[in-house]
């Protein structure tokens, strides 16, 4: 049974950083996209940034310039660092990885709160 396992959210104020690690196990096959989604109240999941197993990486436009997403293939590891945090940026944010026979997983999510 594959689960991914996100930490590192927590609270903190407008202009900080944290680093949201997910770690992926119990899986046959090899992750091609892993990523961050994100999801606050009222609104709908959205994408925060998506890495390949290449390395190619897409951002959200809202978060370009101020987070990183990257992976440790060997790890099934997929962590994105996260500057100059906006209120805005507050909500559960939601580790995915899709495996190259084409099944999606979802970790449980991880709050992050940015206080202004």
């Amino acid at each position: 049974q594959v689960q991914l396992v996100e930490s590192g959210g927590g609270l903190v104020q407008a202009g900080g950083s944290l680093r949201l690690s997910c770690a992926a196990s119990g899986s046959r096959f090899r992750f091609s996209d892993m990523g961050w989604y994100r999801q606050a109240p009222g609104k709908q999941r959205e994408l925060v940034a998506v890495i390949t197993s290449g390395g190619s990486t897409n951002y959200a436009d809202s978060v370009k310039g101020r987070f990183t997403i990257s992976r440790d293939n060997a790890k099934n590891a997929v962590y994105v660092q996260m500057n100059s945090l906006k209120p805005e940026d507050t909500a559960v944010y939601y580790c995915n990885a899709l495996n190259e026979v084409g099944y999606r997983f979802w970790g449980q999510g991880t709050q992050v709160t940015v206080s202004s």
